[in-house]
């Protein structure tokens, strides 16, 4: 547990720098302009089927434009149509083209996007499909120029890196069908679900982790994958945990440090950068859940015999020990290797939620006044990077960082993060490190407050405090669909709902202040274990 012990601080930082921010599909840029009934539709998100010689590619995701018809919601119910480049390619004058009874493609630019609905429904065409000159899908509206016309044919936008492809199989003198459909989106998947139980499970079992797991190893002498104490003449006992108690001016810093990698992330992102935290990531993982494994299999085989052997710089360790690290190396590198496979997301939960219960057995929060100090920073932290940062980078900071923009295809995996199963948009539901660690210092407090003064389930503060961090959630998967799934940041939800409901039972049972300074009577370390120096 030593390295995990200087581990712990780096990569809390890293853990809490991304919480939950879903990212909407489209861009909000171009939503504004001027409505008519001829355009007024609501923005629909397309899929973009397409075959090339006969055979069925990839489809592409596409966004409906403010004007034109409106897609059907099954592929069956729309025609597989031949798309033709008109010509000129931006669409903004009449087609030399053959343009009737097809799908016509235009690269964007030159001309507003009604006049390019014009020149293709004048051609006949059975639809427009424009070509955005960027990865963004952007929001096409009428402009104040345009004499607004009833276009009846659906037109698309999709990213110049989809209408490169295509582009190309026309130019090699391919014959290129689409079909266009806009299939509805459920409004609650069973990601939901099972995410919200992943975060609220790991939340309970690392408060509980100590009184019913932990506490099987306070006879144990054996010594982990840590040099043996010789100078003391004994080996490490485990009973002695390693604990890093947060001060209020550390739990100040500790949102300023995460803000600043915040930014570094959005400035300087990249695929080595990204390839970095993978690499942090799985050392974290591999410390986890060695702890967890151990801990489990000790506790199931408490009478088991322990045998040993000496290793260089390590010096004597337990075979269970060195075995168990041996599995866990190799299911963090599996999953490395295997990270952009679509059942990677297992291992990442795995190694997570691992190393997210050896954080919290580690990480502790001393009183509420630390706890208050420390979400009160969180709670401003979350709001200023999702809502107000884009005053300042014209972004939202939390947003892009969450989304990997210019990160070379690499995704950053300090997330849980479960697939939308029955989503016909696919894509996964995520939630970060930091809305689960930050609750969780505090939960795993009021267990601890509520063992030390004898509480029962009832009249504590663990149970309502379990309960109100899974309503939070609730609330965040809510306002996330009440926005379109416009990025939300967690803590605006969970910090009341865990924070206040501490705060008002506390003051309703007229414990406040003994919560407020709690454990201040004794001397509490920074960093080390209780009662050293």
């Amino acid at each position: 547990m030593a390295f995990l012990r200087l581990l712990a601080i780096p990569l809390l930082f890293l853990l809490v720098a991304l919480p939950l921010a879903a990212a909407d599909d489209a861009s909000d840029q171009d939503d504004s302009g001027p409505k008519s009934p001829f355009c007024n539709n609501t923005f629909q998100l397309v899929k973009v089927k397409n075959w090339v010689d006969g055979k069925e590619h990839e489809s592409l995701v596409g966004l409906t434009a403010r004007f034109g018809a409106s897609l059907p919601t099954e592929a069956h119910d729309h025609l597989r149509l031949p798309a033709v480049f008109s010509n000129p390619m931006n669409c903004c004058s009449d087609s030399s083209s053959e343009l009737s009874g097809s799908i016509a493609l235009s690269t964007r630019g030159d001309c507003s996007f009604m006049a390019k609905a014009k020149v293709a429904q004048s051609g006949d065409a059975a639809a427009l499909l424009v070509i955005n000159d960027k990865e963004d899908i952007y929001k096409m509206v009428c402009s104040e120029n345009d004499t607004i016309v009833n276009i009846t044919i659906p037109v698309v936008m999709i990213p110049k890196s989809g209408g490169d492809t295509l582009n190309k199989s026309i130019a090699d003198g391919k014959k290129v069908e689409l079909l266009l459909y806009a299939p509805t989106r459920p409004v609650v998947d069973s990601a939901v679900v099972v995410l919200w139980m992943m975060a609220v499970g790991t939340v309970v079992c690392a408060s509980l982790w100590s009184e019913y797991i932990a506490c099987e190893q306070n006879d144990e002498r054996y010594n982990e994958l840590s040099p043996k104490a010789s100078e003391a003449g004994a080996t490490k006992d485990d009973s002695e945990k390693e604990v890093l108690d947060i001060s209020a001016k550390g739990a100040v810093g500790f949102v300023i440090t995460a803000s600043t990698f915040l930014v570094l992330l959005y400035f300087f992102m990249s695929s080595w950068f990204v390839w970095v935290l993978i690499v942090l990531f799985c050392i974290g993982g591999v410390e986890g859940m060695h702890a967890c494994i151990v801990t489990l299999i000790l506790r199931g085989c408490k009478n088991s015999e322990r045998k040993t052997m000496n290793l260089p710089l390590f010096g004597e360790v337990t075979v269970l020990s060195l075995g168990v690290l041996l599995f866990c190396l190799s299911f963090a590198i599996a999953w490395a290797i295997t990270r952009k496979a679509s059942f990677s997301w297992i291992g990442q939960d795995v190694l997570g939620i691992s190393l997210m219960i050896t954080v919290l057995q580690i990480a502790r929060l001393p009183n509420i006044k630390v706890a208050s100090v420390l979400l009160c920073c969180a709670f401003v932290y979350d709001i200023f990077w999702v809502f107000i940062s884009p005053v300042i980078f014209k972004d939202s900071v939390m947003i892009a960082v969450a989304r990997g923009d210019n990160s070379g295809g690499e995704s950053i995996p300090m997330l849980l993060r479960v697939p939308r199963f029955f989503d016909p948009w696919g894509g996964y539901d995520m939630i970060g490190f930091g809305d689960i660690l930050f609750p969780g210092l505090l939960i795993s407090f009021a267990f601890r407050f509520d063992k030390t003064n004898k509480r029962g389930v009832t009249n504590g503060y663990f149970l309502w405090l379990a309960i109100g961090y899974g309503c939070g959630l609730l609330f965040t998967y809510l306002g996330l669909y009440l926005m379109n799934g416009h990025g939300q940041p967690a803590l605006l939800y969970l910090v009341p709902c865990t924070l206040g409901v501490t705060v008002i039972l506390g003051l309703m049972r007229g414990e406040l202040g003994h919560l407020w300074e709690h454990g201040t009577s004794v001397p509490i370390p920074t960093l080390g274990r209780p009662g050293e120096a």
